[in-house]
Formats: structure tokens, sequence, C-alpha cells
């Protein structure tokens, strides 16, 4: 009979833990706190950052192609926007002309991995050699340093995020997706990026989009009329004393 009790006792616990724990779930996903960085916790790579002064950033990832690169570098020249490319190893070893010309014309260059691989699948030796090979064969073409890097697919895990932050790469995401790589017309990625783009905002762009270069005019002269500055994602983010919240946003430290 005591035994009986015992486990009687335990089942109950056991039930009531279940329950609670159903419970949070449901609530958490009606509210829409489940989210991929709900956990404050995690280790997360800057989304978006913190401020008042409506500085924003907009940014390339560069992969495969470079068919409309003239073009999107043409329209940036004109609107007067320093931005921030992404580059594969890959891409960088088979465009050296371009990415130099990216680089000259006073864009950021950030690594976007050697070769665009799933890297949360990865080893942290297979993460570091991803990493230093990139960031190698980007620094050979412009002779600059590279700080920033976005992982493919915008796929991480706690080990991804600490290891670039280990070795001194910046792990940066968005918070303003155009989806061109959709080959959205040019107005529908406008008003995308502009309706949705807030004070430190990073927007995900493409060099190879099919219709992001003509956008891009109509992104910059309708967030400039907004009162928004265009600066490259390493003048947008805190370089020291700052957090990350639950939402991905980098904060300064006094902010937190």
């Amino acid at each position: 009979m005591k035994f009986f009790t015992v486990k009687l006792k335990t089942l109950l616990s056991v039930g009531a833990i279940l329950l609670a724990l159903t419970v949070a779930l449901v609530a958490a996903t009606v509210t829409g706190a489940v989210e991929v960085y709900s956990s404050a916790s995690r280790s997360l790579p800057i989304y978006c950052v913190g401020r008042e002064d409506n500085k924003i950033a907009i940014s390339f990832d560069c992969a495969w192609g470079v068919e409309h690169t003239d073009e999107i570098l043409k329209n940036l020249e004109a609107g007067g926007v320093k931005a921030t490319f992404f580059t594969v190893e890959f891409w960088a070893k088979d465009h050296p002309d371009y990415l130099k010309k990216v680089s000259d014309a006073g864009h950021e260059i950030g690594t976007h991995s050697a070769t665009h691989s799933y890297m949360s699948r990865l080893s942290e030796s297979e993460i570091r050699g991803e990493l230093k090979s990139s960031v190698d064969a980007i620094t050979a073409v412009t002779g600059k340093p590279v700080e920033l890097f976005r992982p493919p697919y915008g796929d991480y895990d706690d080990l991804l995020i600490d290891t670039s932050n280990a070795m001194g790469l910046y792990p940066i995401q968005w918070d303003v997706d155009s989806l061109d790589w959709k080959d959205l017309s040019s107005s529908d990625i406008a008003e995308r990026v502009t309706s949705r783009v807030k004070s430190g905002s990073i927007i995900l762009c493409h060099n190879n989009g099919l219709h992001t270069a003509e956008a891009l005019p109509i992104i910059i002269d309708t967030l400039r009329a907004k009162g928004f500055t265009f600066v490259p994602i390493g003048e947008l983010i805190y370089r020291e004393n700052y957090t990350i919240d639950a939402t991905g946003k980098q904060l300064p430290q006094n902010a937190a």
C-alpha cells in the first residue's frame, strides 16, 4: 500500500508538470512568443540596432552571378549610399574583378562563408575553416580587413555565433527582407522595404536579384524623404559595451 501511494503521488506530479508545460506552450504560441530567437539565453547575431538617429544599413549577399551588379553599384553611387556586401569565397574567387570594384567604390565587404552551407551542421573546426578561408580570399583581393559575417540561409546555432565572435567577426542578420530573390517587381521590393524600415534596421538584398537594381532609387529616395540616413553596417552597430536582446536587437549597455 505504501508503494502504491508513493507511485500514485509520483504519477500525479509528473502529470501536473506535463499539463503546466502544455499550457505554457499553447499560451506562447497564441501570443507569438515562440520564435527562432525566443530564448534570451541563446547566442544571437545582430538583427537590427537600437538607435534613435534614423541611421539604417542596406546589404547585399553575393553568391551567384554578377549580371545586375554594375547597375546596383551605379544606383548606389547616384544615391550617395555606401552599402555592405557579404561575399561567399567561391564568388570572390570567381569574380575578383567585381569584388575589387565593390571595395574600390567604398562599400564594406563581409564574409558570407566559404561554401554557402548550413553552418549550424558544422563542427567548430569546420566553422573556423570556412570563416578563415573566406576572409583570406576577400582580403587577398581588397587588401582590407573583414569584420562582419552573415550566415548563409540565415541559419545558425550557438556554436556558430560564439565561434564567429571569438574570431573577431560580428555575426549579422537582418530585420527587413526585400525578398528580391523571389524576383518580385521593383515596386513590390521597394514597398516591402520602405514600409518595414525603422531606425537601426538592416535591409537584406542580393547582388543578382532580377529587379533589385531598379528598386534601389525608389528605396533610397523614399527612405531619405522619411528622414533616414544610410550607413554601412560596420558604422551602424556598436563595437563594445552592448547587449543583444531576445529579438536580436543590439543595444548599448546602458539601454539594456
